[in-house]
């Protein structure tokens, strides 16, 4: 408990501490204009829409990927984390390539004589989240079919259950321990999009809270309705982590043996038919605006400056440093969490906070005692693990949930325990979860463009930044071949990671 304690501490001081710097520098908070009660409405509405539509398109496409066996099954799985990975600004260009005014799609439908799809306002930022966050879903949701044990599958099929009564029996009590943390996840996502709403959103109709914080900043440098406005975030990610809470249930399995799961859990044409459809549909939806990109910035790669490739090198140290710090959070708080209510709600406090935020708090804190400058690089890989910590917390609880429901009483009467059960039962239990959530941390590490924007003097740049200068100058040769490039690094480091972690499952 007492790992569990220090991190707990040292992520409550991360959050907590620039928050209160900004409102100390504000002198206090504001009263919330019109337009913020606009954004707010509109923030709660589309998270909701977007992270209830992601889950409920998960389930299909997790079903299909759990109970069919096809060539290329594991890459398959593995590009489907691209698009929720990306930074959001390449899965924006990749979407606009084709869902955009001059996309692949509107030609189409101006060829049948249709009307055009707009991508701006209100219906592109739920687009948009699906894109980015379906995959996510899809993927919490298929560990948790993963981790129904396939003894159970097995009498399932011994006793000929129809593929309804297995949904009834075997996949509603999963749904219902799992689909809570991935609806809070993609929710808390929303609740906190930027980029998607403000390149997307199309005007204050379509504005979100973050970007009403972004622009009391930066324009109108009211730094207590800013203030305000993260409070208000915070409030909303409690009641929905309380929500959440409230409606999970675990899903009382039990352990199984280990054994690899049944070929043949659906084997009639009509669901061969419908899983087939689910996987090529979802493949066209999650797969083609990449494809826009790659095939867009490939051959520019040869000819970046030696700038971006140095920003690349330092974006790389980012994401194994934040990698490494995430986990060393995450692990002990989420072992923590079943038996002390405090670890849960301490690891999901990032992401009540706006990255903004975090950003400006910590330059006010430390303008005074150096150079913001000098500490570029440590304060975004701070910023970046901090982030990522809730998301590696809700891919590790559930399992740590049944590990310590099916184990503890044998590790117990073995007489196991500290490091010993850490490195013999914990760590190759939890292999494939630390994985995913490795690749995870590095491929958001990779994406980040946040905190390096406030403490950057254009020396200290990462690869979205240099991206980002590229973009601003309109060289948009080099930044088709940046985009490319950062897409390919994101990927590498969250397949290497994923990869490394199923290879270390004993199941």
């Amino acid at each position: 408990m007492i790992p569990a304690a220090l991190a707990a501490t040292l992520v409550a001081a991360l959050v907590l501490a620039p928050l209160g710097a900004v409102i100390l520098r504000a002198g206090g908070v504001s009263a919330l204009t019109p337009s913020d009660l606009d954004a707010l409405i509109f923030t709660l509405w589309q998270a909701a829409l977007s992270a209830g539509l992601s889950c409920a398109l998960a389930i299909p496409l997790a079903r299909a990927l759990h109970r069919r066996r096809f060539p290329g099954r594991g890459a398959f799985i593995a590009l489907l984390g691209a698009p929720f990975l990306l930074p959001t600004i390449v899965a924006v260009m990749g979407l606009l390539a084709i869902l955009g005014r001059r996309g692949v799609v509107n030609g189409l439908l101006a060829g049948l004589g249709l009307p055009e799809f707009s991508l701006y306002g209100a219906q592109g930022v739920v687009v948009a989240h699906i894109f980015l966050n379906l995959p996510l879903a899809a993927r919490m949701l298929l560990q948790g079919w993963q981790a129904i044990p396939a003894e159970r599958l097995r009498l399932a099929l011994a006793l000929g259950l129809p593929p309804a009564a297995q949904a009834r029996h075997l996949e509603r009590p999963m749904l219902r321990a799992v689909l809570p943390g991935a609806f809070l996840a993609i929710f808390l996502v929303c609740v906190s999009s930027f980029a998607v709403a403000l390149t997307l959103g199309g005007g204050p109709r379509a504005s979100t809270i973050e970007v009403a914080i972004y622009q009391a900043f930066r324009f109108d440098a009211d730094l207590g309705r800013a203030a305000t406005l993260s409070l208000v975030q915070i409030a909303l990610a409690l009641a929905a982590l309380g929500a959440a809470a409230r409606l999970t249930l675990p899903s009382s399995f039990g352990a199984g043996l280990d054994r690899a799961a049944p070929a043949a859990l659906a084997p009639d044409r009509w669901h061969r038919i419908k899983d087939g459809a689910t996987l090529t549909l979802a493949a066209a939806f999650l797969l083609a605006p990449l494809l826009a990109i790659a095939l867009r910035g490939i051959t520019e790669i040869p000819a970046l400056p030696a700038s971006v490739w140095r920003a690349a090198a330092n974006s790389l140290m980012l994401a194994l440093g934040a990698t490494v710090l995430t986990l060393t959070l995450a692990l002990p708080l989420s072992l923590a969490a079943p038996r002390a209510r405090w670890a849960e709600p301490v690891a999901m406090l990032p992401m009540t906070a706006s990255a903004l935020v975090l950003g400006t708090g910590l330059f006010l804190i430390v303008r005074p005692w150096l150079a913001p400058t000098s500490l570029a690089l440590p304060v975004t890989l701070l910023v970046n693990a901090t982030l990522t910590l809730p998301f590696a917390l809700r891919l590790l609880l559930p399992e740590v949930r049944s590990l310590q429901a099916d184990y503890d009483r044998l590790a117990a009467s073995l007489g196991l325990s500290g490091l010993a059960r850490l490195r013999l039962l914990t760590l190759p239990r939890l292999a494939r979860p630390l994985g995913f959530s490795a690749g995870i941390a590095a491929a958001f590490s990779m994406g980040d463009l946040g905190a390096i924007t406030l403490f950057s003097d254009g020396r200290s740049q990462t690869l979205p930044l240099a991206l980002y200068s590229l973009m601003g100058s309109y060289r948009m040769e080099a930044a088709a071949g940046a985009a490319c490039l950062l897409m390919a690094l994101t990927f590498g480091l969250y397949a290497l990671f994923d990869r490394i972690g199923a290879h270390a499952d004993p199941r």
